[in-house]
């Protein structure tokens, strides 16, 4: 199974990005060959919808998890409908998470916020 995650920086041992569509990675786990794979987020730098524009990725990637601390709602449909699962994040590193979820410690996602949409429009 391949799960998705969040990341600023390229290793395990960061923590979790607290932004989904603004990441700058986002980490390819598979929990069976225990493969990592960094993407570069190419959404994190659109002037809007990166939450969408991310959530595309995600569904690229053919994970059928994502773990994340909250996601926007936009994001959140367009995985819902794919059916992707999301699972929140406790605090500390990537490892730590996907440790936590192969011990089915993660609870479903239930911080899903309106996003930022028009952030800095008046």
């Amino acid at each position: 199974m391949k799960i998705v995650i969040p990341t600023e920086i390229k290793t395990l041992d960061a923590n979790v990005c607290p932004s989904f569509g603004r990441a700058p990675y986002f980490l390819i786990y598979d929990t069976q060959t225990k493969e990592s794979v960094y993407l570069d987020n190419t959404a994190a730098a659109s002037a809007g919808g990166a939450g969408i524009k991310a959530a595309q990725i995600v569904l690229d990637s053919k994970a059928e998890v994502l773990l994340a601390p909250r996601l926007g709602e936009n994001a959140a449909q367009v995985l819902i409908e794919a059916e992707i699962k999301i699972l929140k994040t406790k605090d500390g590193t990537i490892k730590e998470n996907i440790d936590a979820f192969l011990s089915d410690e993660l609870a479903p996602l239930q911080e899903i916020h309106a996003g930022f949409h028009r952030h800095g429009e008046r």
